[in-house]
Parts: structure tokens; sequence; C-alpha cells
């Protein structure tokens, strides 16, 4: 490993998302990680999306340049090997990171047995320990109720796992923090992060608790709506959508002069006295705003509205769909941040690395995710020495797995 965390090795057992999506994240700026799975596999390794033939696609995103070992984790040699894997020596290594139950063997008292120094990561459900899913958490945020259609009865779920994702990146930042604070102390520690309340911390962080407590309201729903300033969905002439935004002045006089709305924009201002350079401005007078830009769009195709929204500077997006994302020539296909990755088992498709970009170290080129036990046999000599005939009796004995 070459990137700027080389050096750096965090044994991982995890699956679903947050945490191997934080393993990952710190692999793709040159950690050495290596995650561990039970010889038949792990609990996602089949979780869609999955190719025709069943190959996780899902799984290959979230586990890019880590390393694999397999081994049977009910075995008593098994859970040795692993132990010493994870409290192993070095200046850069002792580190674990996990979301199943960090009890047992796998508990911070016994591997610190090995290890005084070790620092151990547990992204737990909720700070009670219960079972808890991006989804569940996302349920309790009060999101669901806001989002969707406006006079929408019931929940509306969200998509995107965004506490999965938050807690991944959490996760990565606090190992950083503790080998910092192992390296200016010598002391490992216990972290303990739960999911809920990474989402309950971002809530609170973007004002949605203060606003129900301050104002005594419930936000309703504004569907598309961008709340407190001006930001909605415009369908054009051949049926395709752009989002249409403003957020300062320069992107309300960017906006007039893509579409010729200045006289428009300043008639809204004079009827209703508003400043329209002013969000909460904007955000009242958003119907009329959309009064003057509707019919433009709609009499425009998609690439008209592009391309003048486009020269003249403003904030606009279109709609897309994945496989056109994946076709976009400037967001994927001309990104240096993607390489065409031949993942094996699945196939050939662009594969993002590290967003991070710093200056005085090449960013590291995507690598692709371990097959099931690919390294198995030169983490256990490299790391741990055991010579070529003891690894060759734990294969026969099943107590490991993965190519010989």
């Amino acid at each position: 490993m070459t990137g700027i965390l080389a050096g750096l090795r965090i044994v991982e057992g995890s699956a679903f998302i947050a945490a191997p999506m934080g393993g990952m994240t710190l692999a793709q700026l040159g950690a050495d990680v290596i995650r561990f799975d039970d010889i038949k596999g792990g609990l996602d390794s089949d979780r869609w999306p999955v190719t025709k033939d069943g190959q996780s696609i899902y799984w290959a995103g979230l586990n890019k340049g880590k390393r694999s070992i397999a081994v049977d984790l009910r075995s008593p040699k098994g859970r040795e090997l692993l132990t010493a894997l994870i409290a192993a020596p070095g200046e850069g290594a002792g580190i674990f990171s996990t979301n199943m139950p960090a009890r047992g063997w796998l508990s911070y008292e016994e591997l610190s047995k090995q290890r005084a120094d070790l620092i151990a990561l547990n992204i737990v459900g909720d700070r009670h320990g219960a079972a808890n899913v991006d989804y569940t958490v996302n349920s309790i945020t009060g999101f669901p109720l806001v989002s969707g259609p406006a006079g929408h009865e019931g929940p509306v779920n969200n998509v995107l796992p965004a506490w999965d994702i938050a807690t991944a990146y959490a996760a990565a930042m606090s190992i950083l923090a503790a080998e910092r604070h192992r390296r200016l102390t010598g002391n490992g520690q216990r972290i303990v992060l739960p999911l809920q309340d990474m989402a309950l911390a971002a809530v609170s962080a973007t004002g949605y608790i203060g606003e129900a407590v301050i104002n005594e309201v419930d936000r309703p729903r504004f569907g598309n709506e961008i709340f407190g300033t001006f930001g909605r969905d415009f369908r054009t002439k051949d049926g395709r959508y752009v989002m249409i935004c403003i957020f300062s002045d320069r992107h309300l006089a960017a906006l007039a002069k893509a579409g010729g709305f200045a006289d428009a924009f300043a008639s809204i201002e004079k009827s209703r006295g508003v400043d329209l350079k002013l969000e909460a401005d904007r955000w009242n007078a958003r119907a009329e705003i959309v009064a003057v830009l509707e019919p433009w769009v709609a009499s425009l195709s998609a690439v008209e509205v592009g391309a003048a929204l486009k020269a003249a500077g403003a904030l606009w997006a279109p709609y897309q769909t994945f496989r056109e994302l994946a076709g976009d020539r400037d967001a994927v296909l001309d990104n240096p941040m993607f390489t065409i990755l031949d993942q094996p088992g699945i196939g050939a498709y662009p594969v993002a690395a590290s967003p991070v970009q710093f200056g005085a170290v090449p960013r590291e080129a995507p690598q692709p995710a371990p097959l099931l036990g690919q390294h198995t046999d030169e983490i256990l000599s490299g790391i741990l020495g055991l010579p070529a005939h003891e690894i060759a009796r734990l294969h026969d004995e099943k107590v490991i797995g993965g190519p010989r």
C-alpha cells in the first residue's frame, strides 16, 4: 500500500453497510484492511443487487481493496488465529472494527488481554445494544413523515441508507482519532458508535429538533420543495425533469439571464413586497417563481433547458437514472476518480476510488474486492508467521478456507 494511511492495519469483522464501508474508506486511503469471514461466507455475501448468476455487486462495492481471510468461526483454533491476527504486533496494527456482537472472544476485554493498547471499534444499533438498521433508525428521526408529496398520508421510507453511510465515515474518523491518541499516549481503547445516535446527532445538528421544540411545530410535507429557500423539480417539453435551485443572489441573476426573467422577478418583488435575494422571501414567494419558470421549462426540451441554464451559470441539474449516471461522461466516464475495474466473478464496470485528494500523496486507484479467503495463506504466513505445512494442515482440518 502506498496511500496516505500506508502502514496502518485494521482487522474487520463486518456485514451490511456501515462497518464494511468504514473499512473500505480506510483501505482506499492506503490502510491494510483485512476482513475475516466464516469459511461458508459472510452474512451479506449474497446481498442484492446481484448479477444474473447471483454474485453480489453490493458486497464487491463495499469491500474494494481489502484482503480476505476465511476461518471457521465456530472452531476454537479458528478463533485463536483471529485473536492473534487482531492483536498482532506492529506500530500501525492492533486495530479491530466490527458491527458483530462484541462479546466473548470478540469482546474488548478479552482481546485487550493479548494487546494492551488495542483499539476496538464496535458499531451497535442503539446505545442500549438493541438491534437496529438504517431503515428502523430512520423511522424514528421524523424524516419519513416529512418526505413525499404534500397531502400524502403515512410514512415515506428513504431509499438511500443515509445513516449507514454517515456512520461509516464516522467509524473511519473515530479509528484515526483513536490511533492518534494511542500514538500520543500509548493507550488503546474501546470505541462504541451507535447507529441510532449517529442519526440523532445529524438531526440535531441540522435544526430539526430545535425547530420542533422552539417553534412547537411538526414540519408538514412540502413535496419536492426545498424548505426555506427555492428549489424544486420542473418537467421539460420532452418529459424529462430538471432540478432548479436559487441559493444566492448570484444564482438568482444567472437564472434571470438564462430565461430572460429579470422583469418577471422584479414584478414579483414589487407585487409581493419581497426581496428575492433573501432566502426567506424566495420561500414565501415560491409559488410566483414557479409560475414564471414552469412554462419556460415546459416549452423546451431537456437539452435546450440544460444548455441555457449551463451557459448562464445557474444552479441546476438533470434528473438521471442509475444507468444514465453510469454513462454520464462528466460525472463518471471522464472523472479521474473512476476506473473501469474488472471485478472477478462480476465483470468490468466503473468503480470509484476515494473522493479525497491529498496534495502530498497520489490517489490510490481502486482495487477489486477479494474473493472469500483469497489472502488466507499470505496473511497467516506474512503476519502470524505460520509455516506452509501448518497452513496446509489447517486447510485439511477445515479450520481455514480459501485458495492455498
